[in-house]
């Protein structure tokens, strides 16, 4: 009898033990697929919050540049914005200089020669304009005269002397622009110049020439670099522009005060 008690309680054993296996074996691969599902969502987020900050961060632009905070790149900038700021300022002051003076060009042709005497001819000219101050001069030489030249002389050395005048200022300020147009590739390559040089100290301080310690200071040399052309290129072209417009304008100074000293000959000959 207890043989037969001992068979069936290691049956019922037997039994218990192999319902329980199936079970715990079919809730631990129900709870491995959630956990690995789990994993790549959390990994997932991770990405996703990393990616903006990458992208958004750049420490190889100009704003990287000002932030440093570097008192070398901050004086080689304040020059260039100097530079530039004084070019487009100086072209638009003597632009319309130069249009003015175009204009007053063709007063003198429409009022002045039409006019029924040399005096009212004068009035009918701005106060301000270089022609007044030219037939102003050329009327003085005619009335004061000298023993020791010619009438025709004197005429031609006093509105040449009114000429150098006129043309001193209508050169006044363009000299900038030759000279920024020199200047700046130089500024900027001192810039260049200096960025590299952060470079080869960043690797002899890491021990190592990695693009990390190499890329933001190049770059910042790349910059100081296309900075100056910017402030280089335009400042040519402006001042071959307004050069072309002085010469134009130096014609037409040069051709009323020579109709002006022919006028004056011929009336004191008569």
């Amino acid at each position: 009898m207890i043989t037969k008690k001992l068979a069936m309680a290691a049956a019922l054993a037997l039994m218990t033990g192999f319902c329980a296996a199936p079970a715990s074996a079919q809730a631990t691969d129900q709870a491995a697929p959630a956990a690995t599902a789990a994993a790549p969502a959390a990994g997932q987020q991770v990405v996703k919050a990393a990616a903006p900050g990458a992208v958004n961060k750049n420490p190889y632009g100009l704003a990287h540049i000002l932030a440093e905070k570097n008192p070398v790149s901050y004086t080689i900038l304040g020059i260039l914005l100097v530079m530039s700021v004084g070019t487009w300022y100086i072209f638009f002051v003597k632009f319309f200089e130069q249009s003015r003076i175009l204009g007053q060009a063709k007063t003198v042709e429409k009022r002045f020669w039409t006019s029924a005497s040399l005096n009212e001819g004068i009035e009918k000219l701005p106060k301000t304009s270089e022609f007044r101050a030219l037939a102003e001069a050329g009327v003085r030489a005619s009335q004061g005269g000298t023993t020791l030249v010619g009438l025709n002389d004197w005429i031609g050395m006093t509105l040449a002397r009114q000429l150098e005048d006129a043309n001193g200022k209508l050169a006044g300020g363009i000299s900038w622009l030759a000279s920024v147009g020199s200047v700046a590739p130089f500024v900027g390559l001192f810039g260049t110049v200096w960025g590299i040089l952060q470079a080869l100290i960043s690797i002899g301080v890491a021990g190592q020439a990695s693009i990390d310690k190499v890329a933001g200071p190049v770059g910042e040399a790349l910059i100081m670099t296309a900075i100056g052309l910017a402030a280089a290129v335009p400042a040519v072209l402006l001042y071959n522009f307004l050069v072309r417009r002085n010469k134009i304008i130096t014609e037409k100074y040069r051709g009323f005060a020579g109709d002006l000293q022919t006028y004056l000959i011929s009336k004191g000959s008569k």
